[in-house]
């Protein structure tokens, strides 16, 4: 795969472009796959607010399927994930367990 400065592209870092040209998107990477599974499992923890209406939402059973999701990814990945991806990904998933489970108790 060629890089986005070998193809032309003038986004910065973590971005790519719309059908118009704009930067828009973020780049697909397996990071941001982790970010965005991860985001939703604290929103439905109740860590996150809700922009639009600015309260907290807890859907324990949401929660716990984006946790499992989480724990898939890393049982499919492993040994194809370079050190910092799987690192990040292990860290992340031990964070969302702790405050799974300290969530339950509440």
């Amino acid at each position: 795969m060629e890089s986005k400065k070998e193809n032309g592209c003038r986004c910065q870092e973590g971005k790519v472009p719309d059908a118009e040209g704009k930067c828009v998107m973020p780049e697909v990477t397996i990071s941001a796959l982790i970010m965005s599974l991860s985001t939703s499992v604290l929103y439905h923890l109740g860590e996150i607010t809700d922009p639009k209406t600015g309260k907290k939402e807890v859907d324990l059973d949401i929660a716990k399927h984006g946790i499992d999701t989480l724990a898939l990814l890393q049982q499919k990945t492993k040994g194809n994930l370079d050190k910092d991806e799987e690192e990040m990904l292990k860290s992340i998933l031990y964070d969302v367990k702790m405050r799974f489970v300290k969530a339950v108790k509440k």
